[in-house]
């Protein structure tokens, strides 16, 4: 088909223009729209279509800048790694170099001054070395697997605190955005309620008080709404910065009312184990890295051995010009044990084994701060879940109540029983119900993350 298209191009005539680029147009349109929609799903691939609290977690451990540096920072360990490793291997080098005298060395031999020496030397040099004992190398392998255990830990510990941090940030906004959908069913209702009002009214059965007490109640209402619709837009922000989302991509959270009541109970019986948590695994990952640390300080007295071997090509002119300097090869090669036993050091190795000891001391410190913090932690943050639980619950019966009232007061208004201001007070007392209902579910999630947390029981 493109064939065609090209052949016909060729056959227009020089006054068919038109013709010419519009054709023309239409294959380039052929050839940059798959482009295009390949750009366009690389764009939309990056966002979420269903921002429920499951997917928004994922996208943060896949997407959050801290967490993918925490990943990066295990390539640099493990790289890191390999470097100190490597020193296990035979090194071999090979050395070049051409010396030309301008004037021969001098020597003093049995009274007199006299010179002499090669005008022009070249040397090329293969030499391998392999250490035999070395206590740095020594430390290198025998750390390598928990300094990776270690770089794991904190990517882990990275995505333990993306997660949680997201979460509650996820509640916040819901709760926000749930009051600016009671707040919208709320102005709905108070202008039936200023219809109402002003109707009778007009009719002469009220004077101007309820209907001027309905106009204020909806412009409070209204200047609510707005309020919060501003604080969603941060809330929403800071979600997409905890998240690295785009900042100019659309997140539309998802939520199931239903579905968050039947995750807010957990087991208060649980009993805590520091040992779960991730802070105690780097702790205690971090204790074995110090013990080596000191045995590497206690090495200090052990020899260095290292294998060395040479093999030399030589090359000597005595002339003072390069064109003869190649022509002969002398050449000479030579193995070596090289030990070296340090004898004194100035008291330096007793000096950095205190140091050592004492910073070994401080992380058993560090341990037993870490355990007396884990209980403190997780006794708050049972005694704050417990108490949300149980205001959860009672919100959630006043909600019911609430409504009832208000249902019957505007049955009552409307028949003349009521006044307007019972009226407003039950619109008052359900809109209260109703968000400190949702606040209360949002906060008992947020605090089952937080007891969840002291447990250890988030992992990643």
């Amino acid at each position: 088909m493109k064939q065609t298209i090209v052949d016909d191009l060729h056959r227009q005539r020089p006054g068919d223009s038109k013709v010419y680029w519009r054709r023309g147009l239409t294959i380039l349109l052929v050839l940059i729209f798959p482009f295009s929609v390949w750009s366009q799903e690389l764009k939309t691939d990056s966002l979420l279509h269903d921002a429920t609290l499951e997917n928004v977690v994922s996208y943060a451990i896949n997407h959050q800048p801290l967490v993918q540096q925490a990943i990066v920072d295990q390539e640099i360990t493990e790289a890191t790694i390999r470097t100190k490793l490597a020193d296990w291997y035979p090194q071999i080098n090979f050395t070049y170099n051409v010396i030309h005298n301008f004037q021969i060395q001098p020597n003093y031999f049995q009274g007199n001054i006299t010179r002499f020496g090669i005008g022009n030397t070249s040397l090329g040099q293969f030499a391998v070395t392999q250490n035999v004992f070395n206590r740095d190398v020594l430390l290198a392998s025998k750390t390598a697997s928990e300094v990776r255990v270690q770089a794991l830990q904190k990517t882990s510990s990275s995505k333990i605190d993306i997660a949680v941090n997201v979460t509650k940030a996820f509640y916040d906004a819901l709760a926000t955005s749930q009051q600016i959908k009671l707040g919208k069913g709320d102005i709905i209702r108070l202008k039936q309620s200023l219809k109402t009002a002003h109707d009778q009214y007009d009719a002469g059965i009220t004077d101007k008080t309820d209907y001027k007490r309905a106009t204020i109640a909806l412009n409070n209402t209204e200047a609510t709404l707005k309020s919060n619709e501003e604080l969603l837009k941060y809330k929403i922000e800071n979600l997409k910065a905890l998240m690295g989302y785009p900042p100019h991509g659309n997140l539309e959270v998802v939520y199931d009312t239903l579905q968050m009541e039947s995750e807010i109970f957990l087991d208060t019986l649980q009993s805590m184990d520091y040992k779960d948590r991730i802070d105690y695994k780097l702790l205690s990952t971090q204790q074995k890295l110090q013990d080596y640390n000191l045995k590497y300080s206690r090495w200090a007295y052990l020899p260095t051995v290292a294998l060395s071997g040479a093999y030399n090509f030589y090359y000597l002119s005595p002339d003072l010009n390069f064109s003869e300097l190649y022509k002969t090869n002398t050449p000479y090669s030579n193995a070596i044990l090289t030990v070296s036993v340090p004898i004194f050091q100035g008291g330096k190795r007793t000096e950095n084994i205190k140091i050592q000891r004492w910073t070994a001391t401080r992380l058993d410190w560090d341990l037993t701060r870490l355990k007396n913090n884990s209980s403190a932690e997780y006794a708050q943050a049972l005694a704050a879940y417990k108490g949300s639980l149980v205001t959860f619950l009672s919100l959630k019966e006043n909600v019911n109540l609430a409504k009832e009232v208000y249902d019957v007061i505007q049955l009552q208004y409307k028949t003349g029983i009521k006044t307007y201001l019972e009226v407003i007070t039950a619109e008052t007392d359900l809109r209260t119900a109703r968000i400190n209902y949702f606040n209360s579910l949002y906060q008992v999630l947020a605090s089952k993350i937080d007891v969840q947390k002291a447990l250890g029981q988030i992992n990643y």
